[in-house]
């Protein structure tokens, strides 16, 4: 059962963190290190989690051609109805989105 919170509650001293010496912050911040060391050696053997279980998917898409009235848009490269399409100063497609 979840606990209801009270915001409007006192809060703790701040001298809880004010305790804490620069020192001590610099010490725990070149600890944890945010990387993942990896060993050159064992790349070929990196998997992602859950990689095993798409393994023997095949993914299928059905590319379907441009029509008259569509266009690709010159900056995000989506294609649009050409009543989305502005002309931009140098010639270039846009749709209204981008120009």
């Amino acid at each position: 059962m979840a606990t209801t919170t009270d915001y409007d509650a006192p809060r703790g001293h701040v001298t809880d963190v004010d305790s804490d010496s620069i020192e001590e912050l610099k010490a725990r911040r070149t600890t944890a290190s945010p990387y993942v060391d990896l060993d050159e050696d064992n790349l070929d053997n990196f998997e992602l989690p859950g990689a095993e279980e798409l393994a023997d998917e095949e993914l299928t898409v059905t590319v379907v051609p441009m029509r008259a009235d569509e266009f690709r848009c010159s900056r995000c490269f989506l294609v649009h109805h050409r009543s989305q399409r502005v002309v931009a100063s140098d010639g270039s497609e846009l749709c209204r989105e981008c120009a």
